[in-house]
């Protein structure tokens, strides 16, 4: 394990590319990463609770926060192999969130020795084939994005993801909405290069899901939009020993919602599994 002192920014060169990483605290090595609605400062809810008990490194993916993308292929797991190695560490703890769960799950298949656990809140699943109900919401998001309507494309993200489908705005924290308006409108402005091309894990991790051999706790909203509920049992049911916790009252970003009761899951998790 790498030594850890203050807390430190930093961007790591890889793969062409300088990937914003921030580390603080002390002990074993706890990955995070963001979901597609935000950034690596959806983590603040965690990051000091975390960091007094974990040496807790959030990193901003390629097209999000401060890292950006570069012309040509890439891939988000082979990005985190080369983020670890960059701060000398062999193995970590992983903890990631709808997109950024995705991106968990791949790395723990791509490079099983260097994931010692996975905590996935409402995460996706690479080689998932979405509903009618999930591709109607990426046309419109596309049309709204394509009129030049980034006020539009951003509250129709906030609708499904902060809200859920069963709530209005006037039924969610004011506050957590606005925070991922403002990370959802910065994704919303970032160039993608015509010729960026992301690498995906093959075969895909749906078909793979056995194959993860470490310690696996889901968290999944009860007002999350059906898709992800229905990933989350099937993650639960496939990956060998997978723990399922249900957190009530809120959608497809319990971090945010409920961070008091997110973060003792976590560490309970955690602790019970001596990691």
């Amino acid at each position: 394990m790498a030594e850890s002192g203050k807390p430190r920014t930093g961007f790591a060169e890889v793969s062409g590319t300088k990937l914003h990483y921030e580390v603080a605290g002390q002990g074993p090595p706890m990955l995070m990463l963001h979901a597609g609605v935000g950034d690596s400062r959806m983590w603040d809810y965690q990051w000091e609770e975390f960091a007094s008990h974990y040496r807790v490194i959030r990193t901003d993916l390629r097209g999000f926060g401060k890292t950006v993308v570069l012309p040509g292929r890439f891939s988000y797991h082979e990005d985190l192999a080369a983020l670890l190695r960059h701060l000398g560490e062999e193995t970590a703890f992983v903890i990631g969130l709808s997109f950024g769960g995705l991106v968990a799950i791949d790395f723990a298949l791509a490079y099983p020795e260097m994931v010692s656990a996975l905590v996935l809140g409402a995460p996706a699943v690479s080689g998932w084939e979405p509903s009618e109900e999930l591709e109607r919401f990426s046309t419109e998001e596309d049309r709204l994005l394509e009129r030049g309507d980034l006020e539009g494309a951003t509250e129709l993200n906030l609708r499904m993801w902060v809200d859920g489908p069963q709530r209005s705005p006037d039924q969610v924290d004011a506050g957590v909405r606005e925070r991922v308006r403002k990370m959802q409108m910065d994704v919303f402005t970032v160039v993608v290069p015509d010729d960026a091309e992301d690498e995906p894990l093959e075969p895909p991790a749906m078909e793979r899901l056995e194959e993860i051999r470490v310690p696996t706790l889901i968290i999944i909203g009860e007002l999350d939009q059906p898709d992800f509920l229905e990933i989350a049992d099937t993650l639960a049911t496939r990956i060998p020993g997978a723990e399922k916790v249900v957190v009530p009252g809120v959608a497809h970003l319990p971090s945010m919602e409920k961070p008091e009761r997110f973060n003792r899951i976590v560490l309970d998790f955690l602790r019970r599994h001596s990691l």
